[in-house]
């Protein structure tokens, strides 16, 4: 038993509330303290359109998905991994089940019942929470790590504490409570931190105002995306997205944004291949818009012979001028590979996550500081970024895990 030992949480998200409850379950008491109202609230939003926990796929394949963060985080995920989290919700009360797409849900869709237990069952156990605590850095430059400086609603607060936990997200969603104040603060203690991006995220086109007016908030449905960057990493995936006012987001478009983002960075643009009709062959294509015909106009062509309209044919009209789109060479290959030229990723505040933060190297194999002993980073304060569908969540958990695993450890 750690009960003689106090550990303080910063972060009410899921990395949080996973180190909170294993360090909890151990006897150490643990303090958690979060800037806003009541903890939680990315989760909840994860959870408006049914909350993705998890994948089912191999798990070879779910490691893939971290790119080159796959090293740094695969010790992690082995030790609380997809199983793991559904068996952690099934012990919540939560049944899950897995979706056509392999994705996992709770069986009621819902994020609200199975949070409300997890706090039930973290205030049994001990945990104490401390809301509109907004962490300010530390009250002495060179003193401790251990002692946390905070804004609270009576006044400035110092808590000492025998280790600490930072969970303090990324900085996407501000209003939800993660704003990415905390990086300047880690690198003056000798953290070092990389410069926080935005992930899962949309781009900047430039539609013209005829485009945005017509077909904003409207999907691009059963088309195909490629993407083939300098250093000769590809993507290509079928799926749907949406135009925007200005540009492009949407599952399909998040796939591809850590590719897409660092072009952009490098070379100042991307250029994205849309394939319009990704279940007919170039062959298919061309022959049915070389066939002639008659009075019938392009428009009428186009969606007889292959029921190309609406946001399809608006597409094309953007992109290609009007001497191309009478070109039937030209517009047959434009139609299975529709050049759009992203200028700029979607603000960090507006994307679903956040690439970019504490740097790995910078911490040990328990995710302690190597320069601030005592101070233990998790979730996505750390410098990773995953796709959506339940990646983001599981490595989070399993990073909370981690950390409260590391304290265990130090004080051993």
């Amino acid at each position: 038993m750690n009960n003689d030992k106090k550990v303080a949480v910063v972060g009410g998200g899921p990395a949080g509330l996973m180190a909170a409850e294993v360090l909890s379950a151990q006897g150490v008491r643990v303090d958690l303290h979060d800037a806003m109202p009541s903890v939680g609230r990315k989760f909840l939003l994860a959870g408006r359109g049914g909350l993705n926990l998890t994948h089912s796929e191999p798990f070879d394949i779910f490691m893939g998905r971290f790119g080159e963060r796959r090293e740094a985080l695969e010790p992690l995920l082995r030790a609380f991994g997809p199983e793991a989290l559904r068996e952690w919700a099934q012990g919540l009360g939560t049944e899950t089940f897995v979706g056509t797409s392999g994705r996992v849900f709770p069986k009621d869709m819902k994020a609200a019942p199975l949070l409300r237990a997890w706090l039930h069952r973290l205030r049994q156990a001990g945990v104490q929470f401390h809301m509109r605590h907004r962490w300010t850095g530390w009250p002495d430059a060179t003193g401790p790590a251990t002692a946390l400086r905070f804004a609270t609603p009576t006044g400035e607060a110092v808590v000492q504490a025998d280790a600490v936990v930072l969970a303090l997200g990324g900085a996407s969603w501000s209003r939800l409570g993660s704003d990415g104040a905390w990086a300047p603060w880690m690198a003056e203690r000798g953290i070092a931190v990389a410069a926080l991006a935005p992930a899962n995220c949309g781009f900047d086109i430039g539609w013209s105002a005829h485009f945005a007016e017509r077909f904003a908030g409207l999907p691009f449905k059963l088309v195909a995306i490629s993407f083939s960057d300098a250093r000769g990493r590809r993507f290509a995936r079928k799926g749907e997205f949406i135009a925007t006012a200005g540009g492009i987001e949407g599952s399909l478009v998040y796939a591809a944004s850590a590719l897409l983002r660092d072009e952009i960075a490098a070379n100042g643009r991307a250029t994205l291949r849309l394939d319009l009709l990704p279940d007919r062959s170039a062959e298919q294509v061309r022959a049915a818009v070389l066939h002639p015909r008659g009075s019938r106009s392009l428009a009428s062509h186009l969606k007889s012979r292959l029921g190309l309209e609406g946001i399809k044919t608006g597409v094309l009209h953007e992109v290609l001028s009007r001497e191309e789109m009478h070109a039937p060479e030209r517009l047959a290959e434009a139609i299975k590979s529709l050049p759009l030229k992203l200028v700029a990723p979607r603000p960090i505040d507006e994307a679903i996550s956040t690439a970019g933060g504490v740097r790995f190297d910078a911490l040990d194999g328990h995710l302690m500081s190597i320069a601030q002993p005592g101070l233990f980073c998790a979730g996505e304060m750390l410098d990773w970024e995953a796709p959506t569908g339940g990646y983001l969540l599981t490595a989070s958990m399993a990073s909370g895990a981690a950390a409260a695993r590391g304290v265990l450890s130090h004080w051993k």
